[in-house]
Formats: structure tokens, sequence, C-alpha cells
């Protein structure tokens, strides 16, 4: 380890003549030395140290680091529009960077959410100092990856976010009266006016902002393709190490990037997946605490990609696995050569009709003919103690699902609250059983596993259902019961279903997972038709969230087949 210089602010021009400021450290001794590049929107003290290693300790590795306030951001001048000056301000630091003195020349970038999608936008334009990049967290496609999911609108991250940058924007220019009121609301979501997801307070304190941009664009239109990286990003090959977490409300776009490159690069591309949430990437996840294996190695991780790809050192990533995966439940890391899917793992629903009035009713079974599978153990049912009351189906009993229907009612004055997950705060995995205990929430749970299950891919909920407004919305979780009755989400999945769609069956794609579900254990399927405030609560009209007033929110009653003729409804996990 190099001792390193007191820090630098050094400030470069872009070429339509605007300050950029940025802090520099350097490490002492003989160079010359690579630049390692971040370019943030968030002051540029913080460097991203809520998931990365001070940039002190990557200068005393042998780099000089960068840390540079992004245009209207920090000290930088200009003004700050999301995304929209990226490409060549990336362009114009990198080119800088690369040239101060004692540097080698090459540059690497790296940084999470705001500051992975810098790095993309920067490598678009081709600067040729630019030798890898390590996008971590990033939305690739900015629509189906960052902004919506499944054509719903992430209401609780999108608005956290807006509200945060405009309270910044507000600190900036000294309105201190602005700064407190938004400062406010980030603690409270204002989600109570006339349309919930277009809070007054945003649109008059921050009129200018992204997010109504993003509300007035509810599909993948123009708007949104001359926005992605993912529109500009054919013609760009480099190294690239793809950082993400399974509770990362971005996991989509980390892997819909990682595979497009591994597809067609010409160069290593890497990807390791921890049981992170956005942030931080530690240990305890939620609820859980994974073990020590689960603190991140991405700092060590980094070095070592750097030392490989700016300074030419043999580390031996190249004889590894490309694919580093955190399993959950053994809490280990595992390796694999590739994304590829292999033979699926295929649960179907069943049930006598009151998945949504006992949490263990609903089944989730593996074999086609849907019977009761032999157990010699049963799951503790966390609100009663009796496990085989009069009427509920015993061990080796056959469940009879020819026709059988569960109704699942959602009630938008009391919508079935976020719990977890990927898409709010707080995520990761929480215990949820006095939530799946909810009669507008279906249940459906197997039998307790007399071996471990490895389950590793994308997770997919193949359903046949029906409801009686021309919208609705589908919150699929998935779970593990443990033997005491505490149950912990690791997947889940939301998706709007517009009047237009065809839902038999409705395929609603959940988070990709990593697990090994132990033995002892059971897995468990929850439907619901919210999961407020991650998402807006469909009104049941049609209206996209945008425009959807409080008002007109309506009852609506899903009807769930777990069998139609030759078609079943099924939880599919494809493995890789």
């Amino acid at each position: 380890m190099l001792k390193v210089q007191p820090k630098q602010t050094l400030s470069m021009v872009t070429r339509d003549r605007v300050r950029l400021d940025a802090d520099v450290y350097r490490p002492e001794g003989e160079g010359p030395f690579p630049v390692l590049l971040m370019r943030q929107p968030y002051g540029r003290a913080i460097a991203s140290t809520v998931v990365y290693a001070h940039p002190i300790w990557y200068a005393a590795h042998g780099y000089i680091v960068v840390i540079q306030d992004v245009r209207g951001r920090g000290t930088s001048e200009g003004d700050f529009k999301l995304f929209a000056h990226e490409i060549l301000d990336g362009y114009d630091t990198v080119q800088w960077a690369a040239n101060l003195p004692g540097s080698t020349g090459e540059v690497g970038m790296y940084g999470f959410s705001y500051q992975g999608m810098t790095q993309l936008y920067a490598a678009i334009a081709h600067p040729p100092a630019l030798k890898t990049i390590c996008p971590a967290m990033i939305g690739y496609d900015l629509y189906q990856d960052w902004a919506y999911e499944n054509g719903a609108f992430c209401l609780q991250a999108n608005l956290g976010w807006a509200i945060q940058l405009a309270a910044e924007t507000a600190r900036l220019q000294g309105d201190a009266a602005a700064h407190q009121r938004l400062a406010a609301a980030a603690k409270n979501l204002p989600l109570g006016d006339v349309v919930p997801t277009r809070p007054s307070l945003l649109q008059q304190l921050a009129p200018d902002s992204f997010y109504h941009e993003w509300l007035d664009h509810p599909e993948p239109d123009k708007y949104w393709q001359q926005l992605s990286p993912k529109t500009y990003f054919q013609d760009v090959d480099l190294p690239m190490l793809h950082i993400g977490g399974w509770f990362d409300t971005f996991l989509r776009g980390t892997l819909r990037l990682y595979q497009e490159m591994a597809d067609r690069s010409a160069y290593r591309q890497q990807l390791i997946v921890g049981p992170w949430t956005h942030l931080p990437w530690s240990r305890t996840v939620g609820a859980l605490d994974f073990g020590p294996q689960a603190n991140s190695p991405c700092d060590r991780l980094q070095v070592r990609w750097f030392d490989q790809f700016l300074k030419g050192i043999d580390t031996g990533l190249l004889t590894e696995p490309p694919i580093q995966l955190f399993e959950m439940g053994s809490n280990q890391w595992r390796f694999y050569p590739s994304w590829n899917a292999s033979q699926p793992v295929v649960f179907y629903l069943a049930s006598t009709g009151l998945a949504a009035i006992d949490d263990r009713d609903g089944r989730l079974m593996q074999n086609a003919k849907c019977k009761m599978q032999n157990s010699s153990e049963t799951i503790q049912n966390p609100r009663s103690k009796i496990q085989n009351p009069e009427g509920y189906p015993t061990q080796n009993s056959t469940l009879i699902t020819h026709n059988v229907l569960d109704i699942l009612v959602h009630d938008p004055w009391r919508p079935v609250p976020t719990c977890g997950g990927h898409a709010a705060y707080p995520s990761g995995p929480q215990e949820r059983s006095t939530l799946d205990s909810r009669t507008d929430i279906l249940t459906y749970t197997s039998d307790p596993l007399t071996e471990a299950l490895h389950l590793a891919g994308e997770v997919q909920l193949h359903l046949i259902c029906t409801a009686d407004t021309p919208s609705f919305d589908l919150h699929a979780v998935v779970s593990e019961v443990q033997p005491d009755g505490r149950v912990f989400n690791f997947t889940e999945g939301h998706i709007v279903v517009p009047a237009t769609a065809s839902t038999n069956p409705l395929i609603l794609a959940l988070q990709p997972t990593c697990i090994s579900v132990q033995p002892g254990c059971a897995i468990r399927l929850s439907l619901s038709a919210a999961c407020f405030p991650a998402y807006p609560v469909n009104p049941g009209t049609g209206s996209p969230a945008g425009k959807a007033r409080l008002i007109d929110q309506q009852i609506i009653t899903i009807t769930v087949h777990s069998e139609a003729g030759d078609r079943r409804s099924s939880l599919v996990f494809s493995q890789i």
C-alpha cells in the first residue's frame, strides 16, 4: 500500500465552456499511475462510500482517483438535467483525466446507480483513454429497468429520488424553506393529493424535475429510446465488471447489460451478484444476517480488475468462471460459466378455494396430478397452534383442482402494503407471516422440503386469472417458510395488466434469484393486487399512474384459476 498525498480539487472546462470540479487523490511514489474516475451528482465528498471504500484506499493501491461533480451538482457549473449531458461531458472528463500529470493515459471508471449510468454514457462516446468500466446497479433500458417494472411505475423509489435531487437543488440555490419542506417530505412521502402520484409539493418546488416527464410517458416511447443507454450501446465494447444485488431495484438492468455484452463482446465480461439491497452491501440484509461471506468483496475485486486491465498484471481473473453469485440459504458464493437456462423447476398452484382465507389452503405442488405429498412435518401456522383442524386437507389427501377458483378482493382503502423486497424501503428480506394472514392475499405453500432445493436464475409466474375491471395489478412474492412459521421473502415481481391484455395465462417476471431452500423449509407464493407505496394503487379504470385520481380507485375482484383445460397456473424457476 502506498502513501496518498493530500486531496487536490481541480477543475476542467467542457467543450461548451462549463466548469466541472473534481477531487483528485494521488499516490506517492514513482508513477505514472492509471486513473480511476467516478462521476456523481450527490456532492463529490460522498464518493459513494455508502458501498465502496474511500478513494484514498484505491489511491493507495497505485491509482490516481478522480471524483467529479457532474454538471450542475456540487460546485460544478451549469444546469443539471437528468442524464442529458453525460455522454459529451463523460467523454471530455475521461480525456481530461487521462492527461493529468503523472497519469499513464489510461482510465477506468467505477460507481453504482447514477455513477454506474455515467460510465455507460461516457462509454457511448468512445473516449480513447477509457479502457474498462465497472457499472454497478444500473438501468440499462431506462424504462424497463429503472422507471417502470412490467408497466408499473416504481412510485416509492422514483418519488423518493426526485425529492432528494430537488432538495439538493434547493440547497445549492440557498432556498432554506424549500429545502426544509423537501427534506420533511423525503421522510414521509406526500401521497395524498388528487392524483396520488403527482404531489403538489414537487410540482411547486421542482416543476422541471424528471419525475413529471417519467409519469407523462407510461409507455416505452421515443422519449425513453432517446434517454436510455441501451439505444446507443450496440457498438460499445470494453472489458466490464457488472455488479448487482438480489434485492436491488435495478437488478434487471444489471443482468440485461451483462447478458447482452456476454453474447457479443470480444472482451471479458464478469458478473457478481450479492444478497444486497441498493445500499448498503453488507452481511445483514433486511431482517436476515447472511453471514461473513456476504460482506462486499467488490473493492478487492475491483482492484484486481483494474490491475488486470489498466496495469497489465495477470491477477488470475481470466481463468476463473465469469459469474459469481451469492447463494442465500447456504450463505456461500457459487460460480457459473454462463447465465444459460437449463431444466426448470416447476410448482403448480392448487387449492380448495380458500387460499385467501387460510394460509395453509393454497398449495404449491411439484407433481402434475396435484396430490398432497407425503410429509412427516407440518409448518406451524403463525395464527394458530392447530395444525390439522377439522375440514383442512390432511396428509396424503387429494386436492381437487378442476374448476376450483380463488377469489381475491382488493380494497383501495386498505391496499396491501409493501414489505421488503427490491422496490421499496426498507428493502430486502422481511418477516411477512402476519402480512400473509390478510384475506386480500392468496397464499400457496409447498410441503416442507426433505432435501435442499437449489434455485438460481430467472423466475416466472404463469397465472390464469380474470378481473372485473378494465385494468388491475398483480404482485407476486416468493418466500421461504421456516419450520417455526416465520416467512421471509426472497424474490418478487409486479405487473400492470391493461384492458387489452390477454391473461390466460398471464406471465409475470419476478426478480431473478439464487437461493438454497433448506430441508424442513417450504416455498410460498403470495399474490395480491397491490404493493403500496412501492407501486401506485391501480384504480381499475385503465388510467395510467400519472392521471389516476384518488377518488376513482375501485374495489377490484380477481379470480385465479389453478387449472383451466390443459392450462395450469404455475411458478417456474429457470435454472442456470
